[in-house]
């Protein structure tokens, strides 16, 4: 799947707590978390190298998308994986909403509606972009 990805010279800790500043300045809040890694220990005893799944969402524009077609429910919130990639390096990979929804329906919609979906999933790829950039300073 195409993605917007950087790998970062920081353990998945500290890319976590970066990554989360850095959507938050964007107006995303984290609505879920997933520890991949321990959850597979836990459940069938499979070791494997840190991987998390943190679940991004921007309030204002996730009411503006579900005001245009509510089954946009299912691609909320945004993926955000952060993956051990050896080296102390952290893989960062968000899953890219202008590649979610191009299903041929982000054509554009009633603009009283909140506007199109492809404007939309531009407008937050640029956002999630940004985020991800601030980390390489």
């Amino acid at each position: 799947m195409d993605a917007i990805e950087r790998t970062l010279d920081q353990s998945i800790d500290e890319a976590e707590q970066a990554i989360r500043s850095a959507l938050a300045g964007e107006g995303f809040g984290i609505l879920t978390e997933i520890d991949v890694a321990a959850t597979l220990k836990a459940k069938l005893g499979v070791e494997r190298p840190a991987l998390k799944i943190l679940g991004a969402c921007n309030p204002s524009l996730a009411h503006q998308a579900l005001g245009i077609d509510p089954g946009l429910a299912l691609l909320l919130p945004c993926n955000v994986v952060l993956e051990a990639a050896g080296d102390g390096r952290t893989r960062v990979s968000i899953a890219d909403p202008r590649v979610l929804l191009a299903t041929g329906n982000a054509a554009p919609a009633d603009e009283g509606a909140g506007g199109s979906l492809a404007a939309l999933a531009a407008q937050a790829a640029a956002s999630l972009e940004r985020a991800l950039r601030s980390l390489e300073g």
